[in-house]
């Protein structure tokens, strides 16, 4: 727990500094980093398992992350339409978590991954560099599936008892959900002062935005359990790999930067 706590202080050192203090070139630098971390362990669901495979797998999520957002800068293609596209695959996600967890293939999970991947770069380095207050939305959106995992985390390892999808990943209980929405909440509410939003709308945006991030935790969980792996990776001591801590965010990103827009947060 020790090495756990640790790392996770100096991950948000960095990203805080990153985010309020440095320029938008290093944000895009560091969330890309993130992404490409992910899209490397995410080649092993794919069926990338040789290493060329995979490099070649990173390279087609960075090269169409950087297109989607070059064909957005420049109104080809719509910001809102790629956060709909991204908020949809998550209910179908969601969908698949429910009636068939067992039916995964390689392809699928390719795919999964750029509608995954490219959608919360594009999203999270968009409003950092043209929002009011961007680089503090960015940082609240991270807090937020932040305030989920560990809500779900220290209530499911004290009161767990019911599980919550046995067979995609035995160890997550409806107790840990219910803590992870509680801390969730308790964000909500401060993140609804600080950026003067309407109380009851942005606690609700927000309340579905961290459900949704159970839904990424558990959808890695079933590619996980597919490929026969029980971490994606271990780049994070106590923490595991790139996508063990940012499949929850990949989840709640879409949908809480479409539901601000909604709310007239990004003007």
């Amino acid at each position: 727990m020790r090495q756990r706590i640790l790392t996770a202080i100096v991950l948000g050192i960095v990203l805080v500094g990153v985010l309020l203090y440095a320029p938008p070139v290093a944000v895009r630098a560091l969330f890309g980093l993130f992404v490409v971390g992910g899209a490397w362990e995410w080649a092993a669901f794919a069926g990338c398992t040789q290493r060329y495979a995979r490099l070649g797998f990173v390279l087609l999520i960075a090269l169409l992350s950087v297109a989607g957002r070059a064909l957005i800068d420049n109104g080809v293609f719509g910001y809102e339409a790629l956060l709909r596209v991204a908020v949809c695959w998550w209910v179908l996600a969601l969908l698949w978590l429910l009636i068939a967890p067992q039916r995964v293939n390689h392809l699928a999970a390719g795919v999964a991954a750029l509608i995954a991947l490219a959608p919360t770069w594009i999203s999270l380095t968009h409003i950092v560099e043209t929002w009011p207050r961007g680089s503090q939305w960015a940082l609240f959106i991270l807090v937020l599936a932040l305030a989920a995992v560990t809500g779900a985390d220290f209530a499911g390892r004290a009161f767990g008892r019911t599980k919550l999808a046995p067979q995609v990943s035995p160890g997550k209980t409806w107790e840990g959900v219910a803590g992870g929405l509680a801390l969730a909440a308790l964000a909500a509410f401060a993140g609804a002062h600080w950026f003067a939003q309407p109380v009851g709308p942005f606690m609700g945006l927000c309340l579905l935005a961290a459900g949704l991030s159970v839904v990424g935790d558990l959808t890695e969980s079933m590619f996980k359990r597919a490929a026969g792996v029980k971490d994606s990776g271990h780049l994070f001591p106590g923490h595991g790999g790139v996508l063990d801590r940012i499949d929850s965010t990949l989840a709640a990103t879409p949908l809480m930067v479409l539901g601000l827009m909604l709310l007239g947060a990004g003007t």
